[in-house]
């Protein structure tokens, strides 16, 4: 048996270290794109109001939370459908052609992200808390940092995410009899630059 000395010891102690921590991190159980754990909990359906500018969580049908929310501008307007959230991303770095946003006080798109299943469009908070209530952004969903956080930690990846243009018998339930038409005169306002 070979006998090794200090340094060499600890340099092949510290090399079975890095291959067990690498062999861990590579099992598909431990990463990041592991399905989560099954639960008790129920899907929750995200219902938005892009006419209202609301955004409700429903489970079994009944609103657990409303969040005040900004929609698409008109040049840029959130899509409308039934979607999936395929991602969750707390401090996300935002990413443009030819622009890195670091998370922190200057990302566009604030300390959390909620990816859904329509490619490059998301619910998340923002670094433009003014534009909270009318059409500003570039077509995702936005809510003030304090309200992502909070919406964050009610969602899973597979949830529903409805955004509905239009008011229906539903929406008028849920928010109210009628959208404020004199926030949609305010949606002219130029959209915050490099933010979604």
């Amino acid at each position: 048996m070979e006998r090794l000395d200090g340094k060499a010891a600890t340099k092949r102690a510290t090399g079975l270290l890095l291959a067990a921590l690498a062999i861990t991190l590579a099992t598909p159980s431990l990463a990041q794109t592991a399905k989560p754990a099954p639960s008790d909990r129920k899907k929750r359906v995200v219902l938005v109001s892009v006419p209202d500018r609301e955004l409700a969580v429903l489970e079994d049908g009944n609103v657990i939370a409303t969040f005040p929310v900004a929609v698409g501008a008109a040049a840029s307007p959130s899509p409308t459908g039934e979607f999936q959230i395929v991602s969750r991303v707390s401090n996300p770095t935002y990413y443009r052609p030819g622009t890195v946003v670091p998370s922190g006080k200057n990302n566009p798109v604030g300390s959390r992200w909620v990816g859904i299943s329509r490619k490059g469009y998301g619910i998340h908070g923002t670094n433009a808390p003014r534009s909270i209530g009318h059409a500003a952004s570039h077509g995702c969903i936005r809510l003030r940092n304090r309200d992502m956080e909070r919406l964050f930690t009610m969602l899973r990846v597979g949830d529903v995410v409805q955004i509905r243009g239009e008011r229906d018998d539903e929406i008028a339930e849920i928010f109210g009899s009628a959208a404020d038409d004199t926030t949609v005169a305010a949606v002219q306002a130029p959209a915050q630059s490099g933010g979604q």
